[in-house]
């Protein structure tokens, strides 16, 4: 995995902020969306995009591209707009987000945008679909190829069986070019997953499925990017990346709040800010990054 360098860093921040303005633009257009959850995974996502993944926004159809499937497809917001930003549609297509005959519907339809790896919408699906491609890809060329599949979970997306019925095949068949990436944000849309249903010890659960299991802070570029690298030098076993992520990360109001979790801004909890004010108070604050730069209202 290539070292990232100072100013690459600071390219992804910058690319990452832009990533969640689009997020909040498009949730507002629509009305309706899920905010937590893609806030909190667009530092990951805007490293994949635009450092991890192999692929080629001008030929999405790429043989030997990477595959990364999105499971958990509520969150498809982040998705968009790392691809948009990517260069794979444009931006401004973003806005058209669960419109009818929108490209963009509110959890991806692969037929709708063949950049897209797979339909995802009821929860529990990726990893069976990942572990799939990847035995037809180990079958197709006699071994495992060189491309990656890379499954992103959510953490309350783990109380489905088929998760663990997928992890224990693909443990079975030491498919080392799996690497799934779960979004540890520790909320899920009724409340807190260990109120819910307690996951801990999570570490130990993947191990058991015979993957092997890295701990990461989901909002350091550092730490994923070498965690994908560790994945990807491991070739006797699958791995899986836990990254702890903030959900609504960067908008202050709705940061590890679950009733954000499907709630977009203008239809969110007001006890901090009223609904009507929503939109506009997150872009600000991303616009200025918490108020270190100015306003370009000023």
């Amino acid at each position: 995995m290539p070292h990232l360098h100072d100013e690459k860093i600071k390219f992804l921040e910058g690319k990452a902020n832009d990533v969640r303005q689009s997020i909040i633009e498009m949730l507002l257009a629509a009305g309706s969306g899920h905010t937590a959850g893609p806030l909190g995974m667009a530092d990951i996502f805007t490293l994949f995009y635009f450092h991890i993944l192999k692929h080629d926004p001008k030929n999405p159809e790429w043989a030997e591209r990477d595959r990364l499937i999105l499971s958990n497809g509520h969150i498809c917001p982040v998705l968009y707009a790392a691809m948009a930003h990517a260069g794979y549609f444009p931006v401004e297509e973003l806005k058209t987000l669960r419109k009818f005959k929108s490209r963009l519907q509110g959890h991806p339809h692969r037929e709708w945008l063949p950049a897209l790896e797979t339909s995802s919408g009821p929860l529990g699906s990726g990893l069976s679909q990942g572990v799939g491609m990847a035995l037809a890809d180990r079958m197709d060329n006699g071994k495992a190829s060189s491309k990656f599949f890379y499954v992103f979970m959510g953490d309350g997306e783990l109380d489905c069986g088929q998760i663990w019925e997928a992890a224990m095949l693909a443990g079975k068949e030491k498919l080392h070019n799996i690497i799934g990436i779960i979004d540890r944000n520790n909320i899920q849309i009724d409340g807190f997953t260990e109120d819910i249903m307690p996951m801990e010890p999570l570490k130990d659960k993947w191990e058991s499925f015979g993957w092997h299991v890295l701990e990461i802070d989901g909002h350091n570029f550092e730490a994923i990017n070498d965690a994908v690298g560790q994945a990807q030098a491991v070739f006797e076993k699958p791995s899986v990346i836990i990254a702890h992520t903030i959900p609504g990360k960067g908008v202050d109001f709705t940061e590890r709040r679950f009733e954000w979790h499907g709630n977009p801004p203008g239809l969110g909890p007001e006890d901090v800010v009223k609904k009507a004010q929503q939109g506009a108070a997150a872009l600000e604050e991303l616009r200025t990054l918490g108020g270190r730069i100015k306003s370009e209202h000023e």
